[in-house]
This record gives structure tokens, C-alpha cells and sequence, in this order.
């Protein structure tokens, strides 16, 4: 099969580390934004007091590992077309970045509901879809291990967890409340929104650099190996 020019591994492996190092620039700004916003901008919680600025870090962890699923199930999709191993490779990296996210949502989660719950964990429909959305991440490359074709399979069922994760609040009566920011607008205050908004942009490029740097080191692992 012909690859196609973009996709050979030489190539990535040569261009994608300029790109990681723009996008640590990028990361820095609005990390830094996040930082002073979150800390000495936005106001202290009446009920919850201080601790409750983790959501600054817990929301936009959970909303990151809902693109990077659905990233994985449309490269799984190419690599069932095309069979080009890259894009099961792709499906691979994205899934350890999606479960280290999917990981430190549900830890956040638990450490921001202790002092208002009263405990770590409660069946909370929410809580509970992101667990099994944590399931599913690590279970894709164990299946690479078996079949070429299942774990594309597996990672493509895993995008219907997605919306029950996202509308849960709504369907169920839930301990979360429903979504702060829709397509209607926002119900949180501008002092709030920057932040959690500065946050999701640095996961967003800190994503594409784990991306770029874990990819990088499975293909000159393979090339190691092959040279053994």
C-alpha cells in the first residue's frame, strides 16, 4: 500500500518537533493566565469556600477527554479504511492521554466532593459514565495486543458514553448541576470563565504536545527494536 506522503513516520518524526515547540509557547500564555485568574482574581466560594477553586483544573480535565475520545474513534475509523498503521498508532497515544485525563477528573472530582459530600465517591450518574469512560481508554491498546481490529472496534463504541457523560445531569437527578456554559451563553461570571477557559486552552496544547512526544518515542521504539 502507498502511504501517503504526510503520514510516512519519517516524516513525523522530523517535523512534529518543531511543532511541540511552538506549542509549549503557546501553553505557557494561557497557563499563566489560569494561574493569576483562578488564585488572586476570582472570588473565594461562599459555601465552599477555597476549595472549591479545583473546578479551574476537575472541569476542564473532564471536558479535554471528550475530544480526545472521539479524536481516537475517528482515527480508528481511517485506520479500518485504510489499514495505514499509523493511525492505529495515533488511536494507541490518545488513549494513554485520554486515560490520564479521564484519571485525574475522577481524583480532582473526589478531592473537590469530600468536604461537600461528605466522601470520595457516591453512584452519581455522572460519576459513574466516567468511570467507565476510564475503563475503555486503557482497555483499547490492551486489545491491540489480540487484534488490529478490535480495538478500533472497542474505540468506537466508546463515543456513545460521551453524551451520556454530558446530558447525565439532565436525564438523572444528579449531584452535579447542569451545564454552566451552553450554546445559549454562560452562567458563570466573567472572573470564573477566564480561568477555567485559560485552563482548558493549556490542556488543549498540552495535549498536542504529549501527543507529539509520546508518538515520537513509540516509533523510534519500534525502530529500535527493528534494528536489534
Amino acid at each position: 500500500m502507498t502511504y501517503v506522503p504526510l503520514l510516512r513516520p519519517f516524516l513525523f518524526m522530523c517535523c512534529p518537533f518543531r511543532y511541540a515547540q511552538i506549542l509549549i509557547g503557546f501553553c505557557r500564555f494561557p497557563t499563566a493566565i489560569a494561574i493569576y485568574s483562578s488564585i488572586w482574581v476570582a472570588p473565594s466560594d461562599f459555601q465552599q469556600g477555597e476549595n472549591y477553586r479545583i473546578i479551574y483544573v476537575h472541569v476542564p480535565a473532564a471536558r479535554m477527554s471528550s475530544p480526545i475520545h472521539t479524536a481516537m474513534a475517528i482515527s480508528s475509523v481511517l485506520f479500518l479504511l485504510t489499514k495505514h498503521p499509523l493511525f492505529q498508532l495515533f488511536s494507541k497515544t490518545g488513549a494513554k492521554i485520554g486515560a490520564s485525563f479521564t484519571l485525574f477528573t475522577l481524583v480532582t472530582g473526589g478531592f473537590w466532593g469530600k468536604p461537600m459530600w461528605g466522601t470520595f465517591w457516591v453512584r452519581d450518574a455522572r460519576l459513574t459514565s466516567v468511570l467507565i469512560s476510564s475503563f475503555i481508554y486503557p482497555g483499547a491498546p490492551r486489545f491491540q495486543e489480540f487484534s488490529a481490529d478490535v480495538a478500533p472496534t472497542s474505540i468506537r463504541i466508546g463515543p456513545i458514553n460521551i453524551p451520556i457523560i454530558k446530558f447525565s445531569v439532565n436525564w438523572w437527578s444528579t449531584l452535579h448541576q447542569p451545564s454552566s456554559i451552553s450554546q445559549f451563553g454562560t452562567s458563570i461570571h466573567i472572573s470564573m470563565l477566564i480561568p477555567t477557559l485559560s485552563i482548558f486552552a493549556s490542556f488543549f496544547f498540552l495535549t498536542g504536545i504529549l501527543f507529539i512526544s509520546e508518538t515520537r518515542q513509540i516509533i523510534l521504539s519500534f525502530y529500535l527494536r527493528k534494528s536489534q
